[in-house]
């Protein structure tokens, strides 16, 4: 699968707007990690793929949310994708165990990015130009500011080797290299 299919098959298969950014700015952190851990371009844009596709069955699954991942996972697995990528969409809900760096990223970085677009929402200037890893992590102090974006989920960085400030430097500079396409 292209990149090209998989956003026609997002934009098919998500009908709001800020969903697909959403699914833009976890690519862009999955591949900014993937470049940090030095894989090979093929492996970047393996890990781009993930972040992309993670969210495929989101509204599908809206009240059923066990069956997230999965119904992404049974539309994908004849896609051409490989197994890694639809076991890291597979278990990023959290539902299933996490095998592999992939799927324990991918399952961070999903909250993660919430996170850092609700910071942007409430800075004075609304860009993630202005903002810094200090300010998102006075954010991620703030149990009620952005509730929804799992704590837990974002520190479960460290089963891959990052502490909340190097996880929060990467995923926004990966963020603001796309910040045009988040509207942000």
């Amino acid at each position: 699968m292209t990149r090209e299919e998989a956003l026609e098959l997002l934009e098919k298969k998500l009908k709001k707007r800020n969903l697909i950014k959403h699914s833009l700015a976890v690519e862009a952190v999955m591949g900014e990690l993937a470049r940090h851990f030095k894989l090979s371009e093929e492996d970047v844009e393996r890990w781009k793929m993930a972040g992309l596709l993670h969210d495929l069955d989101y509204q599908k699954t809206l009240k059923n949310p066990q069956k997230h991942g999965l119904i992404a996972y049974e539309w994908l697995k004849n896609s051409g994708l490989d197994d890694e990528v639809l076991e890291a969409i597979k278990s990023h809900p959290g539902y299933i165990e996490r095998k592999t760096l992939m799927a324990k990223a991918l399952y961070a970085s999903d909250p993660l990015t919430g996170l850092i677009v609700a910071a942007a929402l409430i800075h004075p200037s609304k860009k993630l130009e202005q903002l810094t890893p200090e300010f998102i992590k006075k954010r991620y102090k703030e149990k009620r500011f952005a509730a929804n974006a799992s704590r837990e989920q974002i520190a479960s960085c460290n089963e891959f080797g990052l502490d909340l400030m190097q996880f929060f430097d990467i995923a926004l500079r990966a963020m603001k290299k796309i910040h045009k396409d988040l509207d942000l």
